[in-house]
């Protein structure tokens, strides 16, 4: 075999080398890229509904959970908690929640939900998105005052809303805290995520 035809041979297998570490380092640069453009599992299941027992949540208690990356809290709300919704409307900025975008239609009502002693909230002050605390307990045991009728107190600016979530007078949060899509299962089960009628809300 002449020289010629040797390094004509090289020269094809260095370009064929050369080719195919081409491919496998664009590979190796795309990947990253489309599998950023690909939701992950995580990212998929916060936006998807949540079932909850509520079964073992005691009487004047709440348990937290997550949807879409967010608390979700509920509330088994006591006689004496939906009483107290009565009692304070006067102090509140939307106490008919007008504003029809911080809950569905069904729990457009004075206590804020669709069975009366369970109230589902989203965890997330109107404000600046803090998480206010749950101040659940009335008057100076809750360590917000005397006169505080019981409900959710946001230590960041002030902002407070009451046992429905309906914000007061004078705070710096605007609106009322948003109540989710939500149906029931079962006396003691709920989907987060999907309403009353059964339809999927984005």
């Amino acid at each position: 075999m002449s020289k010629q035809e040797v390094d004509h041979k090289k020269r094809r297998f260095l370009t064929k080398v050369t080719t195919g570490m081409g491919v496998v380092g664009t590979a190796f640069v795309a990947a990253p890229f489309v599998l950023s453009m690909t939701p992950s599992a995580r990212a998929r299941a916060a936006g998807a509904p949540v079932e909850v027992d509520v079964s073992k949540l005691e009487a004047g208690k709440m348990q937290t959970e997550e949807w879409r990356g967010k608390p979700v809290w509920i509330v088994k709300r006591t006689p004496e908690m939906l009483a107290s919704l009565r009692q304070d409307v006067g102090l509140l900025a939307d106490p008919n929640s007008q504003v029809a975008t911080q809950q569905p239609a069904y729990a457009q009502n004075p206590v804020r939900s669709i069975k009366p002693e369970l109230l589902v909230l989203v965890g997330v002050c109107t404000h600046l998105g803090c998480s206010p605390l749950a101040k659940l307990d009335s008057g100076p045991v809750s360590g917000v005052g005397e006169d505080w009728p019981g409900g959710f107190f946001c230590p960041c600016h002030g902002s407070k809303f009451d046992l429905a979530g309906r914000v007061f007078k004078g705070v710096p949060a605007p609106t009322n805290l948003v109540v989710p899509p939500y149906s029931y299962i079962g006396d003691t089960r709920l989907v987060i995520g999907i309403d009353k009628d059964n339809k999927g809300n984005a």
